[in-house]
């Protein structure tokens, strides 16, 4: 048990030998700190954080149960260099922090292996100081009204809670007085010019009918019927938990264990009796007659109307309507269950502070009167205002605004441009305590305010748009996804969208009650900035009977970033970056921009990337001068991208985003398809045309690549796997006979210098595997392809196919390469292979299927042509056919890079019939290779499939 204590000369000193037989511990011994210690706070474990007068956290080392003292001091920097840490408070697993601007701030990745955290993450209102629990639960002083606050939403899985919760913290003084005048205030008895005041004294036998809950703030309190339009208010709390219901504030929950103590600025004096003050109305208003009928019956009853206030004379430092001021509070010896809220801080009866501590002198024939009296009011209130809204479905909490802001939407309507809009978004929690949210789109069309709403659990994705100009993001509903025009927003920063990305996507997974690590049989999938997502199946439906259409399937985002990734549905999943670093996935989610809630705690690293931005250098052939920058007025720019169209200098081109850095200078790229000369310029007739590498009599214009490195610093679910760096991968997507017999996972690769290479040692719980087995090849290979049962396609880099016989779990580099001929006139570029389907990918954009495919001759007889303006293609396990087409029919926008599906694939009919499209905009990469759900297999298909027959396969390489 560790025992710190700051002196007045701001030094530590720790008690020795503190225990629970000897609490009071032996002696004290100083501890040396790197500077003058302010505040202290010290967990129930094995925490200790302390506050410099500079403004820095000093954190103990080294505490555990053989040494309580520590080992050592480490410093933690303040959130922010202007605005040091005031006070800090530490609990079990986690330190809460406010700094001198009285922000709140968490502290991320606190732990005892790591006591110092990782990370500052700012938490939403302002705090005079906070205090942590014994279980992590958060108490805390409000800045601007002085309340106590409690965060709600603490678990031990979202140590952060989710928001702060007003508590009505009554004092002792304040519920001194019991019996019938608590009974009576809370029976609603508040009118609006009428006396406002509790008897001193009442019957025991209350009618426990006539009382009722009192509204939380900014409600009103139930009132006289005869005069509705002067109700007194109860008083509404500002800070961090303004804008909640009575419900958020004086929730019902169960008891808390443990006590904790909070302490108002001034304490009022002792109050004189009652029978020593006079009678006074404070509201020096006529008092209004109370009809003589409602007190018939009991002639000793006095009327309403001639009672004034009775003030105690005691000198309160808040209003009649005002609750105490709160300078600090303690819930260090409380345990405070997750889904439990005190209900000790919970006000007497319904009754405010101030009206708590007045008193009258009344009968107790006068306070029944009293209160067969209101009770009858109350009830036919009730069935006033409440018989026509019986229809209506019962309130729940209040909606809470989460943010606002100002972006451009590109308008649905012609002429289709950017408009300036107002932008916010809505969070609210159903009577079932699920959370969703809205966004709403306030614009102005014809000097008419109008606006648009969408439900974010109808958003099936939400991703980025690469655009040149505008920092925008589309957002696909199933409508919309069928109509090819998602929603599309704009920021004026970049780190504007960001921040609007994370929040929505947040929100969405919320909507959906999706969160956490994928299935292992999702779909992956990359955008063309290299943004990975993940679509999971639905658990109501099988795969190979019922695929859920494409419109309908929800996208979310993980850290991390990449060029492409493969999976199976083992859990095995690799990527590859920009710059050929090879990774694999840890099991975490989150990282990168999605901190906090949407990230996990643990298996997120540091993850980078580096590629190179490419621009051109373009000249015409002038008789007199030679090759010149000054080109004709209809030629492209002499400086611009690969188009031509857009115009990029050396001096105007940027990194792709704010994440991104430049590493390098611009150099010459010699490695562009068809060739370059000594210094580095490609030759044509004209723009555009095919160009080569050599000058001849007929070229008049010449181009040049320059290409300048920039590198991308994030972090996310994935770790890297060294050496080789690599250009392609393929896992098998499912090997059920790998875990019974005991063999590893197949997997095949291909290196930045065109090897053939193949992985030892891949397994569910050693995903990265052990060793690369060096594949023999007479020529450098592009692309590879392992299908369900060993069947291993590669694509060689001058578009010709090979097929690799005598793959099996125990041999796993086969044997040799078959040469499979590529189609008519066409160099492949790409190869799919699923379990008896083959697809392959040419350099032009046509999608083709092997026929002829068996058992018995593996390597099919013939190529049959799909479809065109296909870019990527990814064949399942169950012989599923996805691709991202750059253009598909009636998109209106962001059609480029498009996922879609191939419809009506079945034994009989492999190549399907149709496509399914889905959503747009950008897409670059997609995996289906671990979405496989399948019926047990039998005998004769678990046995290793036999090699080709030697007098009907090709020529063996």
């Amino acid at each position: 048990m560790q025992v710190p204590c700051p002196c007045l000369a701001s030094q530590v000193w720790y008690r020795e030998d503190v225990s629970h037989s000897n609490p009071e511990g032996s002696s004290w011994s100083l501890l040396d700190t790197p500077g003058e210690v302010v505040q202290i706070s010290c967990g129930p474990h094995d925490l200790l954080w302390a506050t410099l007068w500079e403004g820095q956290a000093l954190v103990r080392e080294g505490i555990n149960r053989s040494n309580p003292k520590g080992s050592s001091w480490s410093v933690v920097e303040p959130p922010g260099s202007e605005n040091g840490v005031m006070h800090v408070s530490v609990g079990v697993n986690v330190v809460w922090a406010v700094t001198k601007d009285q922000k709140v701030w968490f502290r991320r990745g606190v732990n005892s292996h790591n006591p110092c955290g990782t990370s500052w993450i700012e938490m939403v209102g302002e705090m005079l100081m906070v205090n942590v629990g014994m279980n992590d639960q958060v108490w805390g002083i409000g800045c601007e009204d002085r309340a106590v606050y409690f965060r709600q939403g603490v678990t031990p899985s979202e140590l952060s809670g989710k928001t702060w919760k007003a508590i009505v913290a009554a004092r002792e003084c304040d519920r001194s007085h019991s019996g019938s005048s608590s009974s009576l205030l809370s029976a609603g008895c508040f009118f609006g010019d009428e006396v406002r005041g509790s008897g001193e004294s009442a019957p025991s036998d209350t009618d426990a009918s006539s009382e009722v809950e009192r509204p939380g703030p900014g409600q009103p309190l139930p009132a006289e019927p005869l005069d509705d339009s002067k109700n007194p208010t109860g008083s509404s709390a500002s800070g961090p938990g303004a804008g909640r219901t009575a419900e958020d504030t004086t929730e019902d929950a169960c008891p808390a264990e443990g006590s904790g103590a909070a302490r108002p600025d001034t304490h009022p004096g002792p109050a004189p009796t009652p029978a020593e003050l006079p009678w006074t109305n404070i509201d020096l208003k006529e008092p209004k007659k109370v009809p003589s009928h409602s007190a018939a019956g009991f002639p000793e009853t006095t009327s309403l109307s001639s009672l004034g206030l009775l003030p105690l004379g005691l000198e309160e430092p808040y209003g009649v309507d005002d609750h105490p001021l709160w300078a600090w509070v303690s819930g260090g010896g409380c345990v405070v269950e997750a889904c439990a809220m005190p209900r000790w801080f919970t006000v007497q009866a319904g009754l405010s502070p101030s009206v708590q501590t007045l008193s009258l002198s009344i009968t107790p024939a006068q306070t029944a009167a009293w209160r067969k009296q209101i009770f009858q009011q109350l009830t036919e209130r009730t069935k006033r205002e409440l018989e026509n809204f019986r229809h209506y479905e019962q309130a729940v909490e209040q909606s809470v605004w989460v943010k606002t802001g100002a972006l451009q939407w590109w308008c649905d309507w012609k002429p289709h441009k950017w408009v300036d809009v107002r932008v916010a978004l809505e969070q609210f929690t159903g009577h079932d305590g699920a959370r969703d949210s809205i966004l709403f789109i306030y614009y102005v069309v014809h000097e008419e305010k109008k606006y648009a709403h969408i439900f974010l659990n109808e958003v099936v994705a939400l991703v980025p748009v690469l655009n040149e100009t505008k920092h925008s993001f589309a957002l696909y509903t199933p409508e919309r996804t069928r109509q090819r025009w998602p929603v599309r927003l704009a920021a004026a920063t970049e780190q504007d969208m960001n921040d609007w990305l994370a929040l929505l996507s947040l929100s969405c997974c919320e909507s959906r009650k999706v969160q956490g690590r994928p299935s292992p049989q999702a779909i992956w999938s990359i955008t063309c900035k290299g943004d990975i997502f993940v679509s999971e199946p639905s658990p109501d439906l099988e795969a190979h009977e019922h695929p859920l259409p494409c419109d309908q399937m929800f996208w979310r985002q993980m850290g991390g970033h990449l060029r492409m990734v493969e999976a199976n549905s083992q859990g095995v999943v690799w990527g590859i970056g920009y710059d050929h670093t090879a990774w694999v996935y840890t099991g975490g989610y989150g990282g990168g921009c999605f901190q906090g809630l949407a990230s996990s705690t643990s298996n997120i690293y540091t993850q980078s990337d580096v590629k190179c931005v490419h621009i051109y250098e373009n000249q015409r052939w002038n008789p007199v001068t030679g090759y010149t920058s000054r080109g004709l007025p209809t030629d492209r720019y002499m400086w611009s991208d690969a188009s031509g169209l857009q115009e990029c200098t050396k001096a105007g081109t940027k990194p792709p985003s704010l994440q991104w850095a430049w590493v390098s200078d611009w150099f010459v790229d010699f490695s562009v398809p068809g060739g370059t000369d000594q210094e580095g310029w490609q030759y044509a007739s004209d723009f555009p045309a095919s160009y080569h590498g050599s000058k001849t009599m007929k070229d008049f214009v010449r181009r040049r690549c320059w290409a300048r490195k920039c590198k991308l610093v994030t972090s996310g679910p994935w770790l890297e796997v060294p050496p080789i760096a690599l250009r392609d991968v393929s896992i098998i997507p499912e090997s059920p006979d790998a875990e019974r017999s005991g063999h590893s996972i197949a997997l095949w690769a291909i290196s930045d210098k065109g090897d053939v290479l193949c992985r030892l040692g891949v397994s569910a719980l050693n995903p990265a595997g052990s060793s690369w087995l060096h594949v023999g090849t007479d020529q450098p290979f592009a692309s590879i392809s392992i299908g369900a049962c060993y069947q291993v396609w590669a694509v060689a880099r001058d578009g010709s196919a090979f097929y690799r016989g005598s793959v099996y779990p125990s041999q796993p580099a086969g044997d040799c390469w078959y040469h499979i001929p590529s189609p008519p006139r066409q160099r492949l570029k790409q190869v799919s292979v699923g379990q008896t389907s083959v697809y392959a990918l040419d350099e032009n954009g046509n999608l083709w299927y092997r026929q002829g495919i068996t058992p018995s001759y593996p390597q099919g007889s013939s190529w049959e042509h799909v479809s065109n303006n296909v870019c990527r293609v990814s064949v399942g396990p169950l012989d599923q056919v996805w691709v991202i087409a750059n253009k598909v029919q009636g998109s209106h926008s962001l059609s480029r890079g498009t996922v879609c599906h191939r419809t009506g694939v079945q034994p009989h009919e492999p190549k399907g019939h149709g496509w399914d499209y889905g959503i747009g905009g950008g897409w670059d990469h997609i995996s289906v290779r671990a979405n496989a759900t399948r019926a047990p297999r039998s005998s004769s298909q678990e046995q290793e499939p036999s090699a080709p027959p030697e007098a009907h396969g090709p020529v063996c390489c």
